[in-house]
């Protein structure tokens, strides 16, 4: 005779619900560890590089300047996607709270990328300046995005 106060439970329920808390556990740990590393390195990431030959601005004129040529339109974009693995810690961040390290280091990243091929089609076509500089993302497919860098070419005055 089964009773209501004594339920049994099947073995392999109790050995995915142990594993799922293990899992659980783990990813907490592995947070955890991540921001204690990070608060003792206090060191910051160093600033991307671009091509400083090519002046960004998000105006349309620079002061001292005059434009004598506007060459065309220049754009630089990449897709990108993080691990699963940083996307669990940033979840359960999510739910302590505080920075997402993680993506604040992909789009470092990926802004330097998008911009660094949009510098590169400017000075092919032996642009002094990109003016008009915005960024844009858009989400692709789950923890998949696409960033776009556009502007416009110009050749300045001496």
């Amino acid at each position: 005779m089964i009773l209501a106060d004594d339920p049994v439970v099947p073995w392999w329920l109790r050995i995915a619900v142990f594993c799922l808390l293990d899992g659980i556990l783990v990813v907490l740990l592995t947070v955890a560890l991540e921001q204690r590393k990070h608060r003792t390195s206090g060191e910051r990431s160093p600033p991307a590089e671009y091509d400083r030959t090519v002046l960004l601005l998000n105006s349309a004129a620079l002061p001292g300047r005059e434009i004598t040529e506007i060459l065309d339109l220049v754009q630089g974009h990449t897709v990108f996607a993080i691990w699963i693995g940083t996307n669990l810690s940033a979840i359960v961040r999510l739910i302590l709270g505080g920075e997402l390290t993680e993506y604040t280091e992909m789009m470092r990243k990926v802004r330097a990328v998008a911009t660094n091929r949009m510098i590169t089609q400017a000075a092919e076509m032996g642009a002094d300046a990109i003016i008009n500089v915005r960024y844009m993302t858009t989400s692709v497919i789950g923890s998949a995005a696409e960033l776009l860098v556009y502007g416009t070419a110009v050749r300045l005055s001496e």
